[in-house]
């Protein structure tokens, strides 16, 4: 008997207009047939494109199907077919949530259809909205207990604001769709997650929030979601980490496959139906929804290992046993897309910077992944590019190759931060040190990393130090604080304490999760913090602070 067929994912919503909205879902079957059927009474029906995922793979490291342990099932990556279906649902009324189901029909004519969810288009400015900001999942322990919580505690958000680092290696297919330790990325922001927490002998499942299905959600690239040279490597997770730059892979293999040999973003790009821009694409791009406009920048690095030893491939230099192989070589902790003066995204962000759908909205707000400002480990080295240093013997045999970034190249500080500042931007979202602290510059532009769902590389404040410095002295890279010269903001409501009793200003945990919201209504952003230690499950409010309307009005004491 053929057991009956399953949606991968349940819908989700993309691409929000005035009087339209896309609605997306998976399958790991190609069917004869999809549809989405919405309006009064499930009424009306529009069909599906379906497109095929190209990069999408299993590998040893999966834990998927019947795979638990390194290699049980796959010895290497393995293509994994997955199908992606979108409807463009179209002759909406702003302001007006109707229901809708999807429905997929395989080649024998089975169909699965989900629940009723609804949708909307874009909103209408003067629309309060409640926005959830969240990044860095990489099926990391605590995220579908973060994300049922925000269901808990708030409800049905409007829209998911997302900086970067989605999944954790971005073709492994099952870290998206069913990974079965309990976190893959769907599941856990589609309510469809079973991950289970031990705490005293008491164990929880968590199951996540149904968030996506009505709720669109706009995404921006971390390094998290670039994949390196192409099926080069025995397993995904060498493949991910086998990035160099462009201009290193054109020296080394000329114009054929340019790509393929340096990183690329394809199956992001794949996955997601976001704005685009002319010269970016998905990749960066500028969108209004309600009474904000959103800026997403394409802003990220490479990250690598503070060592070089051996084999690894390191932020300051190259792997002591490749030194005599340029094609083994990382090149560093290379930036993906420039955003320096005068690269086509700076440009691009000029232009829309002085956009009227820019100058005329109420909220100004820019996401990227990389911080400005934060306390985390990393945001060192600078983010510029790095200085090769060759050493050579007096026989010209090298003898290693080290990198520098001087801090005062870096590119957020030196080119992007002062235009932001001069656009009058409000807030700047970010991620990428896994990690809750915030700042307000002298002008009165915030700055939020709310990257800690429960997992967290910790914070360099006070006596606590950097792990990541280079292994000579210099003052390019600042071992405690934020290294550009902001203090970090105590939060106003209910700030954690430190073993002297005295409040410290970011939430660096392991056992706590954090999540924040940006209610348009009211202007303000809270953020909220659930502790997995106690016993009392309570969410609490622990911060809050609201976004300026005039420039140049600097934070007051408490951060607002």
């Amino acid at each position: 008997m053929t057991s009956p067929p399953q949606l991968l994912t349940d819908p989700f919503l993309q691409l929000p207009t005035p009087n339209s909205v896309r609605v997306v879902w998976f399958t790991e079957f190609a069917g004869n047939k999809h549809l989405v059927s919405y309006g009064e009474n499930l009424a009306i029906k529009v069909l599906a494109t379906t497109t095929k995922l190209s990069r999408t793979r299993e590998d040893q490291q999966s834990r998927v199907g019947s795979q638990t342990q390194d290699g049980q099932i796959y010895q290497h990556p393995v293509h994994r077919h997955i199908w992606r279906h979108e409807a463009e649902i179209t002759g909406l009324i702003p302001n007006t949530r109707i229901p809708y189901q999807v429905t997929s029909v395989r080649e024998n004519n089975q169909s699965v259809s989900s629940e009723v969810f609804s949708l909307a288009p874009t909103p209408t400015p003067n629309t309060p909205l409640k926005i959830l900001l969240t990044s860095d999942h990489q099926i990391k322990p605590m995220v579908a207990a973060n994300l049922q919580k925000v269901v808990e505690t708030v409800g049905r958000v409007d829209a998911v604001w997302f900086a970067g680092d989605l999944a954790n290696i971005p073709d492994r297919a099952s870290e998206w769709f069913d990974d079965h330790r309990g976190g893959a990325f769907f599941p856990c922001l589609q309510g469809r997650a079973k991950y289970e927490i031990e705490h005293n002998g008491t164990k929880t499942t968590y199951t996540g929030g149904q968030i996506i299905q009505h709720a669109p959600m706009f995404t921006c690239i971390g390094n998290h979601e670039i994949m390196g040279r192409y099926a080069r490597k025995g397993s995904l997770n060498e493949e991910f980490n086998d990035t160099i730059p462009r201009a290193a892979a054109l020296k080394l293999y000329g114009e054929q496959s340019l790509k393929e040999n340096s990183f690329n973003t394809d199956t992001y790009e794949e996955i997601f139906t976001l704005p685009q821009s002319s010269e970016g694409g998905k990749t960066y791009y500028a969108t209004s929804f309600g009474d904000v406009r959103l800026v997403v920048l394409y802003a990220t690095n490479m990250w690598r290992y503070t060592t070089n030893e051996g084999k690894y491939k390191g932020k300051y230099g190259e792997p002591e046993t490749e030194l005599n192989n340029p094609q083994e070589w990382g090149y560093g902790q290379h930036i993906y897309e420039p955003i320096a003066q005068g690269s086509p995204q700076y440009n691009w962000l000029v232009q829309e910077l002085n956009s009227p759908e820019f100058k005329q909205a109420k909220y100004k707000i820019v996401m990227l992944h990389h911080p400005p400002h934060t306390l985390g480990d990393n945001i060192i080295p600078a983010y510029t590019d790095p200085v090769q240093r060759i050493e050579r013997d007096e026989t010209g045999n090298i003898q290693a190759v080290r990198y520098e970034y001087p801090k005062q190249a870096d590119y957020i500080i030196r080119d992007l931060l002062p235009l932001l500042e001069a656009a009058e931007v409000q807030l700047v979202f970010f991620g990428h040190s896994h990690l809750w602290n915030r700042f307000c510059s002298p002008s009165g532009m915030h700055f939020l990393e709310t990257s800690n769902v429960g997992n967290s590389y910790g914070a360099a404040y006070g006596k606590t130090k950097r792990k990541n410095l280079p292994p000579w002295e210099s003052q390019d890279y600042v071992a405690s604080g934020d290294p550009n010269g902001l203090e970090p903001l105590t939060p106003t409501i209910a700030p954690i304490l430190d073993e002297d009793g005295q409040p410290i200003p970011y939430i660096a945990s392991n056992d706590m999760t954090v999540f924040s919201i940006f209610d348009t209504g009211t202007g303000t952003v809270s953020s909220y913090r659930f502790d997995m230690c106690k016993t009392d499950g309570e969410v609490i409010k622990f911060d809050e602070f609201r976004l300026n309307f005039y420039h140049n009005i600097a934070c007051d004491s408490s951060g607002g």
